[in-house]
């Protein structure tokens, strides 16, 4: 028969991980869960470019990519200052290769069967 073990230490380490994280609000005076940290998690996970979002619901263990669209929700902020820094990347774009502008030439010939008369 195996030793008896203490209650506390039988406790899943779910427990442990929450009673820690209790004591540390209680220290703090917050009021934050587990649960908490796993939104954050997933927040900074999904505001990661190099972090598929498929990724992100394998690792939450999510059934489906839709279910993640409840942390996806961009201020208004975020929204105007991502498209200010795209407009921005497009203008860096142009300015570093320009488009050559350079006058049409027209081979005469084509132009005469075009129109019907002499081009030149």
């Amino acid at each position: 028969m195996p030793a008896r073990r203490c209650r506390r230490c039988r406790r899943a380490p779910d427990d442990a991980a929450r009673m820690m994280f209790n004591r540390a609000n209680d220290l703090l005076g917050a009021n934050w869960t587990l649960h908490d940290l796993r939104h954050t998690a997933t927040f900074l996970m999904l505001d990661d470019p190099n972090m598929p979002p498929v990724y992100v619901q394998k690792i939450l263990g999510h059934k489906y990519l839709s279910t993640l669209d409840i942390y996806n929700r961009p201020t208004r902020d975020d929204v105007i200052r991502a498209g200010l820094a795209h407009h921005a990347r497009q203008e860096k774009r142009r300015e570093e290769t320009p488009v050559p502008v350079d006058e049409p030439s027209y081979n005469p010939d084509s132009l005469s069967i075009l129109f019907g008369r002499d081009a030149t």
